[in-house]
Protein backbone atom coordinates (compact mmCIF):
# COMPACT_ATOMS: atom_id res chain seq x y z
CA UNK A 1 0.00 0.00 0.00
CA UNK A 2 1.35 3.25 -0.54
CA UNK A 3 2.64 5.70 1.85
CA UNK A 4 0.35 8.86 3.23
CA UNK A 5 1.96 11.86 2.51
CA UNK A 6 4.59 13.29 4.13
CA UNK A 7 5.73 9.60 5.86
CA UNK A 8 9.43 10.18 5.63
CA UNK A 9 9.73 6.36 7.62
CA UNK A 10 13.03 4.60 6.50
CA UNK A 11 12.90 0.64 5.96
CA UNK A 12 14.82 0.08 9.37
CA UNK A 13 11.96 2.06 11.16
CA UNK A 14 9.31 0.38 9.23
CA UNK A 15 11.16 -2.83 10.34
CA UNK A 16 10.74 -1.44 13.68
CA UNK A 17 7.41 -0.60 13.51
CA UNK A 18 6.09 -3.70 12.65
CA UNK A 19 8.30 -5.77 15.14
CA UNK A 20 6.24 -3.62 17.62
CA UNK A 21 3.24 -3.88 16.19
CA UNK A 22 3.96 -8.12 16.37
CA UNK A 23 4.33 -7.55 19.95
CA UNK A 24 1.38 -5.33 20.89
CA UNK A 25 -0.95 -8.37 18.96
CA UNK A 26 0.52 -11.07 20.81
CA UNK A 27 0.56 -8.94 24.04
CA UNK A 28 -2.77 -7.19 23.66
CA UNK A 29 -1.38 -4.48 25.64
CA UNK A 30 0.43 -1.30 24.36
CA UNK A 31 1.93 -0.95 27.98
CA UNK A 32 3.26 -4.82 28.12
CA UNK A 33 4.58 -4.51 24.58
CA UNK A 34 6.47 -1.06 25.81
CA UNK A 35 7.72 -2.86 29.06
CA UNK A 36 8.98 -6.15 26.89
CA UNK A 37 10.69 -3.95 24.56
CA UNK A 38 11.93 -1.47 26.94
CA UNK A 39 10.68 1.54 25.09
CA UNK A 40 7.99 4.20 26.75
CA UNK A 41 4.46 3.52 26.12
CA UNK A 42 4.57 6.91 23.72
CA UNK A 43 7.58 5.11 21.91
CA UNK A 44 4.84 2.34 21.21
CA UNK A 45 1.59 4.22 20.28
CA UNK A 46 3.77 6.28 17.60
CA UNK A 47 5.33 3.38 15.77
CA UNK A 48 1.85 1.90 15.33
CA UNK A 49 0.54 4.95 14.69
CA UNK A 50 3.16 5.93 12.10
CA UNK A 51 2.74 1.84 10.65
CA UNK A 52 -1.38 2.68 10.18
CA UNK A 53 -0.47 5.69 8.25
CA UNK A 54 1.81 3.67 6.13
CA UNK A 55 -1.02 1.15 5.73
CA UNK A 56 -4.02 3.09 5.29
CA UNK A 57 -5.90 2.01 7.74
CA UNK A 58 -6.38 1.14 12.00
CA UNK A 59 -4.42 -2.01 12.92
CA UNK A 60 -6.24 -2.26 15.99
CA UNK A 61 -9.48 -1.43 18.03
CA UNK A 62 -8.98 -0.15 20.98
CA UNK A 63 -10.53 1.11 24.36
CA UNK A 64 -9.47 1.37 27.77
CA UNK A 65 -9.70 -1.91 28.73
CA UNK A 66 -9.18 -4.33 25.19
CA UNK A 67 -6.49 -4.13 22.48
CA UNK A 68 -7.97 -6.15 19.59
CA UNK A 69 -6.77 -6.53 15.88
CA UNK A 70 -9.04 -5.27 13.58
CA UNK A 71 -9.17 -6.48 10.04
CA UNK A 72 -6.49 -5.41 8.22
CA UNK A 73 -4.16 -5.84 11.51
CA UNK A 74 -5.10 -9.85 11.63
CA UNK A 75 -4.34 -10.02 7.71
CA UNK A 76 -0.93 -8.27 8.60
CA UNK A 77 -0.08 -10.37 11.20
CA UNK A 78 1.21 -13.35 10.09
CA UNK A 79 3.44 -12.49 7.67
CA UNK A 80 4.40 -9.77 9.94
CA UNK A 81 5.24 -12.57 12.81
CA UNK A 82 7.39 -14.29 10.12
CA UNK A 83 9.06 -11.48 8.86
CA UNK A 84 10.06 -10.62 12.23
CA UNK A 85 11.34 -13.98 13.55
CA UNK A 86 13.30 -14.35 10.30
CA UNK A 87 14.80 -10.78 10.56
CA UNK A 88 16.22 -11.46 13.94
CA UNK A 89 17.41 -14.76 13.55
CA UNK A 90 19.63 -13.24 10.36
CA UNK A 91 20.98 -10.23 12.84
CA UNK A 92 21.63 -12.79 15.92
CA UNK A 93 23.63 -14.87 12.97
CA UNK A 94 25.56 -12.32 12.07
CA UNK A 95 26.57 -11.02 14.98
CA UNK A 96 28.13 -14.44 15.93
CA UNK A 97 29.72 -14.59 12.47
CA UNK A 98 31.51 -11.23 13.47
CA UNK A 99 32.02 -11.96 17.26
CA UNK A 100 30.41 -14.02 20.21
CA UNK A 101 26.79 -14.07 20.59
CA UNK A 102 25.75 -11.41 22.96
CA UNK A 103 22.93 -9.85 24.94
CA UNK A 104 20.38 -11.29 27.53
CA UNK A 105 18.29 -13.90 26.88
CA UNK A 106 15.08 -14.51 29.39
CA UNK A 107 14.27 -17.99 30.05
CA UNK A 108 11.41 -18.88 32.91
CA UNK A 109 12.06 -22.47 34.51
CA UNK A 110 10.42 -24.86 36.54
CA UNK A 111 11.22 -25.09 40.30
CA UNK A 112 11.99 -28.69 40.63
CA UNK A 113 13.68 -28.49 37.63
CA UNK A 114 15.99 -25.24 38.75
CA UNK A 115 16.57 -26.41 42.21
CA UNK A 116 19.98 -28.97 41.90
CA UNK A 117 20.62 -29.32 38.52
CA UNK A 118 20.67 -25.99 36.35
CA UNK A 119 23.07 -24.22 38.17
CA UNK A 120 25.81 -26.54 36.42
CA UNK A 121 24.48 -26.12 33.49
CA UNK A 122 24.30 -22.24 33.65
CA UNK A 123 27.87 -22.11 34.46
CA UNK A 124 29.16 -24.38 31.37
CA UNK A 125 26.61 -22.34 29.03
CA UNK A 126 28.30 -18.94 30.30
CA UNK A 127 31.73 -20.42 29.76
CA UNK A 128 30.60 -21.56 26.08
CA UNK A 129 28.93 -17.89 25.49
CA UNK A 130 30.32 -15.40 27.88
CA UNK A 131 29.04 -12.31 26.23
CA UNK A 132 25.39 -13.85 27.12
CA UNK A 133 23.79 -12.59 29.93
CA UNK A 134 20.65 -14.60 31.75
CA UNK A 135 18.13 -13.66 33.23
CA UNK A 136 16.02 -16.26 35.14
CA UNK A 137 12.54 -16.73 36.51
CA UNK A 138 11.79 -19.52 38.64
CA UNK A 139 8.20 -20.70 39.69
CA UNK A 140 6.08 -23.45 38.96
CA UNK A 141 3.25 -20.95 37.21
CA UNK A 142 2.24 -22.01 33.83
CA UNK A 143 3.19 -19.47 31.75
CA UNK A 144 2.77 -17.27 28.11
CA UNK A 145 6.00 -16.28 27.50
CA UNK A 146 5.15 -13.59 25.12
CA UNK A 147 2.76 -12.51 27.86
CA UNK A 148 5.80 -12.80 30.72
CA UNK A 149 8.38 -11.28 28.40
CA UNK A 150 10.77 -14.08 28.21
CA UNK A 151 12.26 -15.84 25.63
CA UNK A 152 11.18 -19.05 26.80
CA UNK A 153 9.40 -20.93 29.33
CA UNK A 154 11.05 -24.78 30.12
CA UNK A 155 7.96 -26.47 31.56
CA UNK A 156 6.18 -30.02 31.16
CA UNK A 157 2.73 -28.40 30.10
CA UNK A 158 2.07 -27.79 26.31
CA UNK A 159 2.07 -24.57 24.61
CA UNK A 160 -0.62 -22.25 25.50
CA UNK A 161 -1.59 -21.35 21.69
CA UNK A 162 -0.73 -22.46 18.28
CA UNK A 163 1.10 -19.31 17.78
CA UNK A 164 4.11 -21.11 20.27
CA UNK A 165 6.47 -23.52 19.49
CA UNK A 166 6.92 -26.41 21.95
CA UNK A 167 10.37 -27.87 21.59
CA UNK A 168 11.15 -31.21 23.66
CA UNK A 169 14.35 -31.43 25.57
CA UNK A 170 14.41 -34.31 27.59
CA UNK A 171 11.96 -36.64 29.40
CA UNK A 172 10.39 -36.10 33.33
CA UNK A 173 9.65 -39.74 35.19
CA UNK A 174 7.78 -40.25 38.44
CA UNK A 175 7.28 -42.44 40.75
CA UNK A 176 5.37 -42.89 44.34
CA UNK A 177 8.23 -43.01 46.83
CA UNK A 178 8.36 -42.26 50.95
CA UNK A 179 10.58 -42.45 53.19
CA UNK A 180 12.11 -46.06 54.87
CA UNK A 181 11.18 -44.84 58.33
CA UNK A 182 7.15 -44.36 56.87
CA UNK A 183 7.22 -47.39 55.60
CA UNK A 184 8.43 -49.26 58.72
CA UNK A 185 5.66 -48.16 60.39
CA UNK A 186 3.24 -48.54 57.08
CA UNK A 187 2.93 -51.78 55.57
CA UNK A 188 4.47 -50.89 51.70
CA UNK A 189 2.18 -51.26 48.88
CA UNK A 190 1.90 -54.00 46.82
CA UNK A 191 -0.27 -53.13 44.37
CA UNK A 192 -1.71 -49.75 43.21
CA UNK A 193 -5.07 -50.23 44.50
CA UNK A 194 -2.87 -50.66 47.83
CA UNK A 195 -2.49 -46.95 47.60
CA UNK A 196 -6.06 -46.07 49.10
CA UNK A 197 -4.86 -47.27 52.61
CA UNK A 198 -2.23 -44.54 52.97
CA UNK A 199 -1.75 -40.96 53.11
CA UNK A 200 -0.79 -39.69 49.57
CA UNK A 201 0.89 -36.56 48.48
CA UNK A 202 -0.21 -35.95 44.97
CA UNK A 203 0.47 -32.88 42.60
CA UNK A 204 -2.43 -30.82 41.91
CA UNK A 205 -1.74 -30.22 37.96
CA UNK A 206 -2.61 -33.05 35.95
CA UNK A 207 -4.90 -33.20 34.10
CA UNK A 208 -6.31 -36.87 34.87
CA UNK A 209 -6.91 -35.63 38.13
CA UNK A 210 -8.11 -38.23 40.88
CA UNK A 211 -7.49 -40.63 38.00
CA UNK A 212 -3.98 -42.72 37.55
CA UNK A 213 -2.89 -45.50 35.11
CA UNK A 214 -0.01 -47.84 36.20
CA UNK A 215 1.88 -50.04 33.73
CA UNK A 216 2.62 -53.41 34.80
CA UNK A 217 3.37 -56.51 33.27
CA UNK A 218 -0.08 -57.87 33.39
CA UNK A 219 -1.10 -55.06 31.86
CA UNK A 220 -2.54 -51.34 32.77
CA UNK A 221 -4.34 -50.86 35.61
CA UNK A 222 -6.54 -47.30 36.22
CA UNK A 223 -7.75 -46.66 39.63
CA UNK A 224 -8.88 -43.56 41.45
CA UNK A 225 -6.83 -41.74 44.51
CA UNK A 226 -7.87 -39.65 47.12
CA UNK A 227 -4.89 -37.24 48.19
CA UNK A 228 -4.49 -36.48 51.80
CA UNK A 229 -1.94 -33.00 50.47
CA UNK A 230 -2.55 -32.27 47.23
CA UNK A 231 -0.57 -28.93 45.99
CA UNK A 232 0.90 -27.18 42.55
CA UNK A 233 4.34 -27.61 44.31
CA UNK A 234 7.03 -30.80 43.79
CA UNK A 235 9.14 -29.59 46.04
CA UNK A 236 6.51 -29.53 48.75
CA UNK A 237 5.23 -32.94 47.94
CA UNK A 238 9.60 -33.95 48.43
CA UNK A 239 9.12 -32.19 52.19
CA UNK A 240 5.97 -33.69 52.98
CA UNK A 241 7.81 -37.05 52.23
CA UNK A 242 10.68 -36.04 54.16
CA UNK A 243 8.94 -35.40 57.32
CA UNK A 244 7.82 -39.06 57.19
CA UNK A 245 4.03 -37.84 56.34
CA UNK A 246 3.06 -40.65 53.69
CA UNK A 247 3.45 -41.68 50.22
CA UNK A 248 3.87 -39.06 47.65
CA UNK A 249 4.37 -39.02 43.67
CA UNK A 250 7.28 -36.97 42.37
CA UNK A 251 9.52 -36.78 39.05
CA UNK A 252 12.82 -37.87 39.79
CA UNK A 253 14.53 -35.17 38.67
CA UNK A 254 13.10 -34.04 41.63
CA UNK A 255 13.32 -37.01 43.76
CA UNK A 256 16.28 -38.85 42.49
CA UNK A 257 19.35 -37.65 44.80
CA UNK A 258 16.80 -38.64 47.99
CA UNK A 259 16.31 -42.07 46.17
CA UNK A 260 20.03 -42.75 45.54
CA UNK A 261 21.36 -41.90 49.24
CA UNK A 262 18.16 -43.66 50.71
CA UNK A 263 16.44 -40.67 52.10
CA UNK A 264 13.41 -41.91 49.79
CA UNK A 265 12.78 -45.41 48.27
CA UNK A 266 10.13 -46.28 45.70
CA UNK A 267 7.11 -48.38 46.04
CA UNK A 268 5.47 -50.12 43.44
CA UNK A 269 8.97 -50.69 41.42
CA UNK A 270 7.37 -52.52 39.11
CA UNK A 271 4.62 -50.38 38.50
CA UNK A 272 5.49 -47.78 35.72
CA UNK A 273 3.56 -44.17 35.43
CA UNK A 274 3.33 -42.79 31.84
CA UNK A 275 6.73 -39.84 31.11
CA UNK A 276 6.52 -36.41 30.21
CA UNK A 277 8.71 -34.32 28.48
CA UNK A 278 10.12 -30.91 29.62
CA UNK A 279 9.91 -28.47 26.85
CA UNK A 280 10.96 -25.43 25.98
CA UNK A 281 7.86 -23.04 24.92
CA UNK A 282 8.15 -19.83 23.01
CA UNK A 283 7.11 -17.48 20.16
CA UNK A 284 8.61 -17.85 16.88
CA UNK A 285 9.06 -14.19 16.81
CA UNK A 286 11.74 -14.17 19.78
CA UNK A 287 14.10 -11.86 19.41
CA UNK A 288 17.08 -13.75 20.47
CA UNK A 289 16.27 -16.07 18.36
CA UNK A 290 19.02 -17.51 17.50
CA UNK A 291 20.81 -17.38 21.27
CA UNK A 292 17.32 -19.33 21.77
CA UNK A 293 18.37 -22.01 19.74
CA UNK A 294 22.17 -21.87 20.93
CA UNK A 295 20.63 -22.60 24.69
CA UNK A 296 18.01 -25.07 24.43
CA UNK A 297 21.00 -27.27 22.40
CA UNK A 298 22.80 -26.99 25.65
CA UNK A 299 20.07 -28.03 27.81
CA UNK A 300 18.99 -31.23 25.21
CA UNK A 301 22.77 -31.88 25.18
CA UNK A 302 23.60 -31.81 28.98
CA UNK A 303 20.83 -33.83 29.45
CA UNK A 304 19.75 -35.98 26.43
CA UNK A 305 17.42 -39.03 26.30
CA UNK A 306 17.77 -40.23 29.94
CA UNK A 307 19.20 -37.73 32.34
CA UNK A 308 21.83 -38.41 34.89
CA UNK A 309 19.38 -38.48 37.64
CA UNK A 310 17.68 -41.21 35.69
CA UNK A 311 20.70 -43.16 34.57
CA UNK A 312 22.06 -43.73 38.21
CA UNK A 313 18.87 -44.92 38.90
CA UNK A 314 18.30 -47.22 35.42
CA UNK A 315 22.03 -48.63 36.33
CA UNK A 316 21.22 -49.69 40.15
CA UNK A 317 17.99 -51.56 38.71
CA UNK A 318 15.27 -48.90 40.78
CA UNK A 319 14.01 -47.47 37.23
CA UNK A 320 13.18 -49.66 34.08
CA UNK A 321 15.18 -48.29 31.34
CA UNK A 322 11.97 -48.38 29.07
CA UNK A 323 10.02 -45.29 29.27
CA UNK A 324 6.05 -45.25 28.84
CA UNK A 325 5.55 -42.15 27.07
CA UNK A 326 1.92 -39.81 28.11
CA UNK A 327 -0.33 -39.64 25.66
CA UNK A 328 -1.64 -36.20 24.30
CA UNK A 329 -4.60 -36.54 26.51
CA UNK A 330 -2.21 -37.20 29.56
CA UNK A 331 -0.03 -34.17 28.88
CA UNK A 332 -1.09 -31.40 31.90
CA UNK A 333 -2.79 -28.18 30.33
CA UNK A 334 -2.45 -26.40 33.26
CA UNK A 335 -0.05 -26.11 36.58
Amino acid sequence: MPASAGTTECPVDRLQNIETFVRVAQTQSFAEAARQLRVAKSVVTTRIKQLEEYLGGPLFHRSTRVVRLSELGQAFLRDCTDLVGRANDIVDQMRDVRGKPAGTLRVHALTGFVLGHFGSLLRDFQETYPEIRLEVVVSDAVVDPVQAGVDCALQIFPAASTELISRPLFPVRRVFCATPEYLARHAPPQDPRDLHHHKLGLYSGYPTRDRWTFYREEGELTTYLSAALLTNSVHLLREYALEHAGIVCLPTLVAGGDIGAGRLQVVLPKCQLSSFRLSAVYAGTSRNAFKLRLFMEHVANAFGQVPPWDAALVARGILPAELVEASPGDRPAHG
